[in-house]
């Protein structure tokens, strides 16, 4: 029995790993918060990597961090080694280089699981 499988509250019932790749909103309402709600509110196990960090709240944003591409993929290569990723969401890309390499990792999630 896989983990899961365990968490299901459906007896032997597969629950769908979705992975969020976006931003962290530190008021809670929006980025990968927002989506590991959303996933949950579906039955569906939430991952995510973080691309930037925010110094916001429900007015204003005060600041972004972006995170290095390099930390984002790491990130994306831990979970993809411990799950099967059944969906990926998208949220705040901050840079060209993150968009791109996203891309091609996408695809090579997809041809994995083919």
């Amino acid at each position: 029995m896989t983990f899961l499988h365990m968490i299901s509250d459906k007896k032997h019932e597969k629950i769908p790993a979705v992975l969020t790749v976006a931003g962290s909103d530190s008021s809670g309402g929006a980025g990968i918060q927002a989506d590991l709600k959303t996933f949950a509110a579906f039955d569906c196990l939430g991952l995510s990597a973080i691309t930037a960090l925010t110094a916001q709240n429900t007015k204003k944003v005060k600041e972004i961090y972006d995170v290095s591409p390099a930390f984002v993929f790491k990130q994306i290569d831990a979970v993809a080694k411990d799950f099967n990723i059944d969906a990926v969401k998208t949220g705040m890309l901050v840079n060209e280089k993150i968009i791109e390499k996203l891309l091609m990792h996408i695809i090579s999630l997809i041809l994995r699981n083919w």
